[in-house]
């Protein structure tokens, strides 16, 4: 129990520093490249929408199984050779987990080229962490996408993960990041991936429906606590919180619009075509790029609050299992 939490907590602490140094092996990166492999054989066999239907549904449970089987077989095979390994082995892993950090260099990357008024390294930049096309937004869309992105990421980067590893372990929490990825390659609702998406989408909107509504807590407390408006945090996070496609997304995203009194959604191009999306918040005051780090502020805040009550919960149930 003692030591699970220690390498939690650790794990946190560790992401926070080092982030995700990008040539170090990832094991979400080796998840997507069996996604592409598998979803390539199904898409061999399965040649009609339905039979796509189904293969979708086989490609979840491939992916999904297999995440959480070589987890565990992993961690439980290096714990019988050596204890330290086994600990060392879910250190490692809990901290590719989470994904606080990078969000925050990814956001911030956006940030220093507002700063510097450069508008094509900023739609760059954003372009790298958006689906949305950013060839010709303006500044405050700019301003807006990232603090929609840091908001709803707050969720699956985060406290999902973190929420996840506190009930199930590294397994679970790994294959919560199967369940994310699968939704991130093939959950859109265009023709190519409307069929084999499907249940991807379908169960990441199940996976995030717990954390998406803490979320709304969480970031209603970091509110509190940088003194920004945690009644309108609470208000407009409920108010709007179905004012978003995803049962899920728009409870971060209005919960962070309430706090600093700014609007987000709206109408936003993607794949070249206009899409309409109700607007989330009151526009009590235009945007702007200082928004970016309250935002992360919030995250950051968002996410210590989960590790303490998570924590918190771990501890008591532990007690009262001994």
């Amino acid at each position: 129990g003692k030591m699970t939490l220690m390498i939690y907590c650790a794990a946190f602490l560790l992401d926070l520093i080092l982030g995700d140094p990008q040539h170090w092996p990832h094991p979400v990166r080796w998840i997507g490249s069996t996604i592409s492999y598998v979803q390539n054989i199904i898409r061999g066999i399965c040649r009609s929408d339905r039979a796509l239907y189904i293969g979708g549904a086989i490609l979840w449970c491939i992916v999904v199984g297999l995440t959480w089987l070589v987890t565990w077989a992993l961690l439980s095979g290096l714990s019988s050779l050596n204890i330290w390994l086994g600990r060392l082995a879910e250190l490692w892993l809990a901290y590719t987990i989470l994904a606080g950090r990078c969000l925050s260099d990814a956001a911030m990357d956006v940030y220093r080229a507002l700063d510097s008024d450069s508008l094509d390294e900023s739609r760059r930049q954003l372009s790298y962490i958006v689906g949305r096309d950013t060839s010709q937004l303006s500044k405050p869309q700019i301003t807006r996408a990232v603090v929609e992105t840091v908001a709803e990421n707050t969720v699956d980067g985060v406290i999902a993960p973190l929420f996840y590893l506190f009930i199930g372990g590294v397994p679970l929490a790994m294959a919560y990041k199967a369940i994310n990825t699968l939704d991130s390659m093939v959950g859109y609702k265009n023709e190519k991936y409307r069929a084999i998406g499907c249940v991807s989408a379908r169960i990441d909107d199940l996976a995030n429906l717990i954390p998406a509504r803490l979320s709304w807590l969480l970031l209603a407390g970091a509110a509190a606590l940088m003194q920004l408006n945690t009644h309108k945090a609470l208000r407009i996070g409920w108010r709007d919180r179905y004012q978003h496609k995803s049962p899920n997304c728009a409870w971060p995203e209005a919960t962070v619009a309430g706090a600093l009194g700014i609007r987000l959604g709206g109408p936003n191009t993607y794949f070249g075509e206009l899409v309409e999306k109700p607007w989330i918040g009151d526009e009590l005051r235009e945007i702007n790029q200082e928004d970016i780090k309250l935002t992360i502020r919030l995250m950051l805040l968002a996410s210590l609050i989960a590790l303490i009550l998570f924590s918190a919960m771990f501890e008591v149930c532990d007690y009262l299992y001994v």
